[in-house]
Parts: structure tokens; sequence; C-alpha cells
């Protein structure tokens, strides 16, 4: 019984000195495999939240914010044409119509105010100072006989109705011969220095401003008639920059508002203007018109150009971070917000207004009482790329 027991307990010890060295070996692997702790860790589990280590953070040197009420003046966009109010587009007719003798004008051509800009040439013409010449002739021979007339009714040699036939013939000259020379003043030929010696046959046609030459339509040796049009001028001094808006967007402007307009071609050449008139009437598509003044006039600014604008409307105390803070990424506006020592996640933002380094967050109550990054901003989103990238 005795000895059983003595190889029982040899054969434990036997299996335990075995034992001893497998579980040290296991031991030692899974201390092998267990993960070590990252000291340093830049980019946290989040594509968008980046971590500094100290090196890094005094490198960067990052600066935060909180939201601030700022007098932000908020930007309305508009889009419209180059026109041209009704009493600066000039069209040019003959009121008796006749021929074109001659014209040297082209569209873009500058012309003066006085200048002849076309010849015409007509019988009509020389008819209407015959008639003209005639009924001058006859008022004076009326008035002749009139003050002969009156003498005799005076000694009662002639009757008071011979004398007021006389009388009455005078009118008549002196009407006719007044509607004559306002006919003549319309083509531009003075009544006062006719004579039988100055007929002619032809009339100029004078430019009645200083301005261009949009349109000609007529060509030398045609006939036009009265209503016909030769040629459309333009005064570019009073050109007005007609924008369209929307009927909600009417109560944010005003008369004398200042404005800047630019074309599609040239977006960086901007032109300052200022509002002059707000139409009252909204068509069916809910859009007015409002009418600009240029200040000053481009030559390079023509009739039918479309142009943009852009209108400060004032907003008071509108939530707004500095301008460094917002980030752009793909298109998109960010910026970053300090969630916990040294680390910083980037947010999606809606930009409104800038003024004075300042832009407005239309999103503000998604910032409100966060630190925002103020500085070196785009310092972190370089950091987060790179390492994105790396990964």
């Amino acid at each position: 019984m005795t000895m059983y027991s003595f190889d029982i307990k040899n054969k434990n010890r036997g299996k335990l000195k075995i034992l001893l060295p497998v579980l040290g070996i296991l031991l030692l692997v899974q201390c092998q495999n267990k993960p070590k702790e990252d000291v340093k860790q830049t980019v946290v589990n989040e594509s968008n939240t980046v971590v500094l280590t100290d090196a890094q953070l005094k490198n960067a040197a990052v600066e935060t914010v909180r939201l601030s009420e700022k007098n932000i003046a908020a930007v309305l966009k508009l889009n419209g044409k180059i026109d041209v109010p009704p009493q600066n587009l000039i069209s040019v007719s003959v009121p008796l119509g006749g021929f074109l003798k001659s014209t040297r004008l082209l569209p873009g051509m500058y012309v003066r105010k006085g200048e002849t800009i076309a010849v015409m040439e007509d019988p009509q013409y020389i008819k209407l100072q015959q008639d003209y010449l005639q009924a001058k002739s006859k008022l004076h021979f009326a008035q002749l006989d009139y003050q002969r007339q009156k003498d005799l009714n005076q000694s009662q040699a002639s009757s008071d109705k011979v004398m007021q036939t006389a009388q009455a013939e005078v009118s008549n000259q002196q009407i006719m011969m007044n509607a004559l020379a306002q006919q003549l003043r319309l083509v531009n030929i003075n009544p006062n220095s006719l004579n039988a010696n100055k007929i002619t046959k032809t009339i100029p046609v004078y430019s009645t401003i200083n301005g261009f030459v949009s349109k000609v339509n007529v060509n030398i040796g045609k006939y036009v008639n009265p209503s016909d049009i030769l040629f459309e001028l333009v005064n570019p001094n009073d050109l007005h920059l007609n924008l369209k808006v929307y009927e909600n967007d009417i109560d944010k402007l005003k008369i004398g508002q200042k404005l800047m307009a630019y074309s599609n071609a040239e977006p960086g050449k901007k032109y300052e203007g200022e509002i002059i008139l707000i139409s009252k009437d909204i068509s069916s598509d809910g859009i007015s018109e409002v009418h600009c003044h240029f200040d000053p006039y481009n030559k390079s600014l023509l009739p039918g150009m479309y142009m943009n604008a852009e209108i400060e409307t004032k907003i008071s105390f509108a939530h707004a971070v500095p301008e460094e803070s917002i980030v752009n990424f793909e298109g998109k506006d960010y910026v970053f917000v300090q969630t916990a020592r040294q680390t910083y996640k980037m947010l999606p933002i809606t930009v409104g207004g800038k003024e004075n380094g300042f832009v407005q967050i239309v999103n503000d109550a998604d910032f409100t009482d966060k630190n925002i990054v103020s500085k070196n901003a785009y310092t972190l989103l370089m950091k987060l790329k790179n390492t994105e990238d790396e990964e």
C-alpha cells in the first residue's frame, strides 16, 4: 500500500515537470501578441478628426474662438442685362420721306449732337420751298392791299366790307406762310434765310445727341417713307442695368443702394452702380425689375449685354467667425471645432455674407458654445487629408 502511493506521487511530479515549460511558453506567446498602447496617436478612429502631438501643436500654433455677433452685410446676387431707357434711344427718320443721297454711318460709330449724319433728296423739298416763298410774297401783297383799303375806309372812299376782306386775306396768308415755315423746319431748312436764290433739292439730317450708332437700316439710293427708321442712336450716358429680382427679395432693396456688376466673360472686372428705380409691378413669374445706373459709365458696356450683380443688404448681429476659420474642401465649406485637448473635428457649415474679415455662419445653432479654430485651419485640413492618404 505504501509502495503504490509512492509510485503515484512520482508519476504526478513527472507530469508537472512537463507541463510547467509548456505553460511558460504559452504565457510568453500571449504577452508578445498583446497590442502595445500608442503614446502619440495622430488621428483617432474618425475620418474628420485630427489629433495633434505636442510638437505638432507647437509648430501649428492653433488658436480658437467662439461665435460672435457681427453686423454682416449679406450679398444678394441678381442677373439681368444692360438696357437703354426710351429717352436715350433715338430713332432717326425723315418726316417728309425721300431718297437717301449720302451717309457715312456704321453701327458702333460715335456721333456728336448737331453733326450731319445723312443727306436726303426729293422733289417735294423743292415744292415746299416754292410754296413757302409764294405764300410769303402773297402775304406781303395782302398786307399792302389791306393798308390801302384801311386808308380808303378812313376817308369813306371804301366800304367796311372791302377793308375786312383785305384784312382776312392777310390772316389767311399769314397762316399759310407760318404752316409752311414749320414744315421747312421739320426737314432742317431755315425759312428765315430762304430766298429765291437758295432753293435746294437736298436736306440734311442731324444727330440730336452725343452717342453711338446702334443700327443702320438704309442704304444709299433707297427711298424711305416718313414712318421708316433710318438709324438708331444711343446716348451712353444714361444706360441702365435692368436686373430681375424675386418678389421675396424686393424688400431688401432700396433706391440709392450700391452694387457691383460683372459679366460672365470677365467676372473679375467689376463695375460700380446704384439703384435708381424699383418697379412696383410683379410679373406672373413673381419677378420684378430693378433699374440701376453705372457710376461712371464704361464704354465697353453695350446695350443688350448680360450682367450679374451683387448687392449688399444689411443684417444686424449675425453670428460670424473670422474668414481664416473657413476651409474649403471638394467644393464645400467647413470649420474645425475643438472636441478635446489637441483634438479637432471638421464640421460642415453654411456660409452667409462677408464683411470686415468676418463670415456669417447660417447654421450657427450647430456651433453654439463651441471653440472654433481661427488660425491655421488649413494646416489641420492638410494634416487630416495627408493622414487619410497614408492609411
